[in-house]
Order: C-alpha cells, then sequence, then structure tokens
C-alpha cells in the first residue's frame, strides 16, 4: 500500500474544486499556484482555454513568493492587470490548498484592490 503525496492529494483535491469552478469570459477563474519559493496567479478564461492576465513572484517587482508579504503584492498586481483589462467579477480557484496563509494573503489583497470574488 503505496501512500499518497502531499501533491497527489493536492491534485485530487483541486480536481474536485475544477469539477465545480468554471471561468467564463464575463467571470473568469482566478487560480493559484504556491511553491516554495513563489507564488504564481491567472485569470483564466476557460471557454477559450486562454489566460488573460498572469501575475507571479518570480517577475522582478522585489516581492518574495514564499512569504504572506510577497502574497499580497502578487495579488494587488494580478488585479490591477485585471482591471486594465476590464475585468471586475472573478471566480477564485484556490488550487486544492487550504484558504490559509499565502493563498487567503493573495485572496484578501486581490479583493482589496478591486477585484470581487
Amino acid at each position: 500500500m503505496a501512500r499518497d503525496s502531499k501533491n497527489d492529494i493536492r491534485l485530487r483535491i483541486h480536481k474536485r474544486i475544477r469539477s465545480r469552478v468554471q471561468g467564463t469570459e464575463q467571470r473568469p477563474r482566478l487560480a493559484v499556484f504556491r511553491s516554495v519559493k513563489h507564488i504564481y496567479a491567472q485569470v483564466i478564461d476557460d471557454a477559450k482555454g486562454h489566460t488573460v492576465v498572469a501575475a507571479s513572484s518570480v517577475e522582478k517587482t522585489g516581492a518574495n513568493g514564499g512569504n504572506v508579504a510577497g502574497a499580497k503584492s502578487v495579488g494587488k498586481l494580478v488585479a490591477q492587470r485585471a482591471k486594465d483589462k476590464g475585468i471586475k467579477a472573478v471566480v477564485f480557484d484556490r488550487g486544492g490548498y487550504l484558504y490559509h496563509g499565502r493563498v487567503k494573503a493573495l485572496a484578501d489583497a486581490a479583493r482589496e484592490a478591486g477585484l470581487e470574488f
């Protein structure tokens, strides 16, 4: 009996979330991916299969994605870019991660910057 790794469990949860969460042209999906060093956020139109807007801590913004402050800056950045493209409302996809820590900080920062979800 092989035990599932943490990532296998996360992917199984993410698959379950994705069966319910669908992004449209009017209300795209804000997807979050979290690694040890960085955090990534994409606004995705699932109807077309296109990434409309993306932001990450890898960009030279001075943000460290491995902590809550870095996640907040990425949340603000993705919200600002989405607003520039005319996107006001999104559905949030936590990607199988717990809504806690860096994922929650990114979501809260995006809300404060004007995205509705």
